[in-house]
């Protein structure tokens, strides 16, 4: 009868004892696979990073490289190296008064770019500002054509500095970017507004022709036949126009006419500009 009890107590221990190992082996094999998967999150981690960076830089926009720069002496469009030649650049100045998002709607459903030269008197009102941001998010270049569009010669120094300058603050602050261009009106540069431009990290230009101001081409077919047939016409062409409602209605015919003859409308983002 002892052996039989001291047999059932040997048992008991017995499995309690292997109960306790099975226990403690699964613990420890739990404990070993935890490194395993935080391991696994780290790794994913670092994939979704990697990802993240892969995607800015994708979204990364490609630096263009400048073409052409504008020529002071005949207000041309010239290739720095080899690009082509036969191009025409497309600027509207007064803008954007009535007809300046028409005009951008237009050449943006051409796929062809401009400059608007703006200035700061259509900028005061809700409607004015809204305009302007239209266009450029239609992305075109927006230059400065001075607030008041006052002759600059007529003007003091501090008066022409201010002319420009508050237009460029003004701009900065409905789309975010200070303009790169000047345009003086009336093509009327002072040592003044030179440096002032110069300050400003402005480019400096005028044009080579123009003539929707006047009375004989104010009409669609007039301006239309003229900007594209006018004897300046040539290599790095720098088209004058305004907002006006002759020269809206003419822009598709002036593209298209420029097109047929073999010149390139020019996208103002490979000129040359002051850093």
């Amino acid at each position: 009868m002892k052996k039989l009890v001291v047999l059932i107590v040997f048992l008991f221990v017995f499995l309690g004892a292997c109960s306790s190992g099975e226990t403690a082996s699964s613990t420890t094999k739990e404990k070993k696979e935890e490194p395993k998967k935080e391991e696994a999150a780290s790794k994913e981690a670092t994939d979704e990073e990697s990802s993240e960076e892969k995607v800015e830089e994708e979204e990364t926009p490609a630096v263009v490289e400048p073409e052409y720069v504008v020529n002071e002496n005949t207000w041309t469009i010239d290739p720095i190296k080899d690009a082509n030649k036969k191009v025409a650049l497309l600027t509207f100045d007064d803008s954007p008064d009535e007809h300046a998002v028409k005009i951008a709607e237009d050449l943006k459903e051409m796929g062809v770019g401009a400059i608007f030269f703006v200035n700061g008197h259509f900028l005061q009102s809700d409607e004015g500002k809204e305009k302007l941001k239209k266009i450029h998010d239609m992305g075109f270049e927006i230059g400065n054509h001075t607030y008041n569009h006052s002759s600059l010669k007529d003007l003091t120094p501090e008066e022409q500095r201010k002319e420009i300058v508050e237009l460029n603050d003004l701009v900065e602050s409905i789309i975010g970017e200070r303009p790169v261009f000047f345009r003086a009106p009336f093509g009327q540069n002072t040592d003044e507004s030179r440096e002032v431009v110069k300050e400003e990290k402005m480019t400096l230009m005028n044009w080579t022709y123009g003539y929707d101001w006047e009375k004989a081409y104010q009409s669609k077919a007039a301006i239309s036949d003229i900007m594209v047939n006018s004897p300046y016409l040539g290599d790095g062409a720098n088209l004058l126009m305004h907002d006006r409602t002759w020269t809206a209605e003419a822009v598709p015919d002036i593209v298209k006419g420029l097109q047929d003859k073999g010149f390139e409308i020019l996208d103002p983002a490979k000129i040359k500009t002051i850093e």
